[in-house]
């Protein structure tokens, strides 16, 4: 039996087994990234799909992502990957039955040597996205090294559910981050996504003095819409403070996003864009760079 570190719920995960994330399991007594270097998407994307609207724009970033995620969002857009389950079985599952999922092992030198290869083609970087790269930290960390030696940059899309710690070992060698920051209230985090509010919003307060962050909320109608919470909302990413204690929040990049049904939330139509727009529009009365998605 060994205690997971990674997020809130500090799983014990038995030998053998793996935490709530599928990511993570018990091996000779120690936590380990089960999902360590092994890869189930990889793409060259324009950055501001991730997105970024004013960290190099213009730029093409290659987009790598594995399985697993330690939260449950019932709308996740990359659910095959996430938390499916196929995706929980990942962990527990033989090299054969891998290869039958597209997933493949890359170490961090020959993902390096890619994105390096990539140049050529617009690259600017490395990008850890589509499911939650922080649950495998230890992959990030390694092959940000490298990345960051060879004077390219490292992006990371994230839920922003880890530990302070935990984001200690990344965030040396992050340049950019975008950050979920999903609704503003307790019950939404914890009844709609299984997650923890407070431990984000300390990972983005951290974020926010040590590299460049854009934040995104995806609106969900009868769920995080209100402009009552919009308000809350901006106003405390509009006091977040730099490292030397300046209020930097309003300059934040904030992407407001628009819902589709999908995956297990079917029971809802699309979010009106009239009120993305207005939304927008609340946002905008407190930060200088609002931006809006799927619309």
């Amino acid at each position: 039996m060994a205690n997971c570190q990674v997020c809130f719920r500090h799983c014990d995960i038995s030998e053998g087994g793996k935490g709530f994330c599928g990511a993570r399991g018990c091996r000779d007594g120690i936590v380990t990234a089960l999902n360590y270097g092994r890869v189930t998407a990889l793409n060259l994307d324009p950055i501001e799909k991730k997105p970024l609207a004013r960290f190099l724009p213009g730029s093409m970033i290659l987009s790598v992502g594995s399985y697993g995620c330690n939260l449950r969002c019932p709308f996740c857009q990359n659910s095959d990957i996430s938390w499916s389950a196929e995706a929980l079985s990942l962990s527990s599952a033989e090299d054969t039955e891998l290869k039958a999922y597209g997933l493949r092992y890359i170490s961090p030198e020959e993902l390096c040597d890619l994105a390096e290869s990539c140049k050529k083609r617009g690259n600017v970087g490395v990008a850890f996205t589509y499911n939650e790269p922080i649950i495998g930290y230890e992959y990030v960390r390694d092959c940000a090294k490298l990345i960051r030696k060879k004077g390219m940059v490292n992006v990371l899309v994230t839920n922003g559910t880890a530990e302070i710690g935990v984001l200690e070992e990344v965030l040396p060698y992050i340049d950019a981050m975008n950050i979920d920051i999903k609704g503003f209230t307790d019950d939404y985090y914890e009844r709609l996504l299984g997650g923890n509010r407070k431990m984000v919003m300390d990972f983005i307060s951290r974020s926010v003095k040590k590299c460049h962050v854009e934040l995104t909320t995806l609106i969900i109608p009868g769920e995080n819409d209100s402009e009552e919470e919009m308000r809350r909302l901006t106003s405390w990413i509009a006091g977040l403070e730099d490292e030397f204690g300046n209020v930097v929040g309003r300059k934040i990049p904030y992407h407001i996003s628009r819902f589709f049904p999908r995956f297990h939330m079917t029971d809802r139509n699309a979010t009106d864009v009239k009120k993305v727009y207005r939304l927008a529009e609340v946002a905008r009365e407190k930060l200088d760079h609002v931006y809006t998605g799927n619309c």
